[in-house]
């Protein structure tokens, strides 16, 4: 038979650190590959409209977007509560459109510049009213090719 004996006097070798950089790095790289900016921040209440018949945009790059909404709350004591227009990050005039589309234009390049789309986002409690005077300026700006956002219906 032979001795079995406890080695009391030896310690736990230290854990190995050498990889943590890679992974580290694996873990960063993922993050920047799969995480997307916002582009705009939306200073507008959107509550969009249902329906039932809908399409995707197949180049969302080349789609140009027309908030219009109530502010936020942050924003009501300077415009206050009535619908506004909001063209990138900042509230606009419906005369500040054209400009808008033009600039929208000049960003790309002429082989893009007919498939462009502008897209109106407007909240559900917004009045037709302004949504026509936007379309109305659309068309002096020679932007046709409109699209309405909205969200798929729930059936019940």
């Amino acid at each position: 038979m032979s001795k079995f004996r406890k080695d009391d006097g030896k310690e736990l070798p230290p854990i190995s650190t050498a990889s943590l950089p890679d992974i580290v790095f694996m873990l960063l790289f993922f993050f920047m590959v799969s995480t997307t900016m916002r582009e705009v921040t939306v200073n507008v209440s959107q509550k969009l409209p249902e329906a039932t018949e809908l399409s995707k945009l197949e180049k969302k790059s080349l789609v140009s977007y027309i908030y219009i909404g109530e502010p936020k709350p942050q924003f009501q004591k300077v415009f206050g509560k009535a619908p506004r227009i909001q063209l990138n990050d900042q509230f606009a005039n419906v005369e500040d459109i054209t400009d808008y589309i033009t600039a929208e234009r000049e960003a790309r390049t002429e082989a893009e510049r007919p498939s462009m789309v502008t897209s109106l986002k407007v909240d559900v409690n917004t009045k037709m009213g302004l949504v026509t005077d936007v379309k109305q300026e659309l068309r002096k700006a020679a932007a046709l090719n409109i699209n309405y956002s909205a969200r798929k219906a729930v059936e019940r």
